[in-house]
């Protein structure tokens, strides 16, 4: 039996992840898309790592439970790494909702209940949290504290029709609901923070940064201070810090890695994008 690393979401940022902590481990490869999954254990296992895969939902906790229930198979689950959601142009309200919100909170419930002692997780969520304006504290305390089948019945959620509004209140509630579990994680002798990155480079971004709206994207990056877009890799430095021996005293807390575009997007030369979002 060996210690166990989920990774949901196979994408490149995950698979970034798992390189860096999935070494004489069990990496279980989890995605929506089996496919998708068996692609990246190819990957990792040509580079010397042990994996598994398992069809999972991120919506359903049928799914999660099914995907918790494969990997204790291989041993005790020490880590978690969730890089699975939707994005505003992919889906509606009420998926984009469902997924990244309810999925996320449903995700941390279920594997806070088994995660081992000295384990840690990362989710990943984005820079589009911190672009939405200051909530109240009722909202804020709802987000983070709300049983996650009532989750979905807050009156403030049912009003969104704006895809863009969706996510980032979905990510805003992913680093409230990181702070939340950090409490219920702490009792089993682990950790779990939350990572907000900017725009990334994947096939996905890469694409983006070719289409029809590769110029308003590229503005925004060349009015960054790091004039630049970020790589899977750092982010994957970041988390790797975050779940090894090193990191054992920050637990919910949420890194934004976007290279200052936030910054920018408040205080400096792209407020110009508060009147579009």
């Amino acid at each position: 039996m060996k210690e166990v690393v989920i990774l949901l979401g196979s994408g490149s940022i995950g698979q970034a992840i798992a390189r860096r902590v999935g070494a004489g481990k069990h990496v279980v490869l989890a995605d929506l898309k089996i496919e998708n999954a068996n692609a990246a254990a190819e990957i990792l296992e040509n580079a010397g790592f042990k994996t598994s895969t398992v069809a999972a939902d991120l919506s359903s906790r049928e799914s999660i439970l099914n995907m918790i229930e494969h990997a204790q198979k291989f041993g005790e689950i020490k880590n978690l790494i969730n890089a699975a959601g939707v994005s505003p142009s992919q889906a509606p309200v009420a998926t984009i909702l469902k997924v990244d919100l309810y999925g996320t909170a449903v995700l941390l419930e279920e594997v806070g209940k088994v995660i081992a002692e000295g384990g840690s997780g990362v989710i990943i969520s984005s820079q589009s949290g911190h672009r939405l304006g200051a909530l109240s504290e009722d909202q804020n305390m709802q987000l983070a504290t709300t049983p996650t089948e009532e989750l979905l019945n807050l009156p403030f959620l049912k009003d969104i029709v704006d895809t863009l509004k969706a996510y980032q209140h979905a990510k805003r509630g992913n680093v409230l609901r990181v702070m939340y579990e950090a409490t219920r994680w702490g009792k089993r002798g682990a950790t779990i923070n939350s990572i907000s990155p900017g725009i990334i480079i994947t096939p996905l971004a890469a694409d983006e940064l070719k289409g029809p709206r590769a110029e308003g994207y590229l503005k925004m990056l060349k009015a960054s201070p790091a004039g630049r877009a970020g790589t899977p890799d750092e982010v994957g430095d970041l988390a790797e810090f975050l779940m090894s021996s090193r990191g054992r005293f920050i637990s919910g807390a949420d890194f934004l890695i976007d290279g200052g575009t936030t910054a920018a997007y408040w205080y400096g030369d792209l407020q110009y994008l508060k009147k579009t979002h």
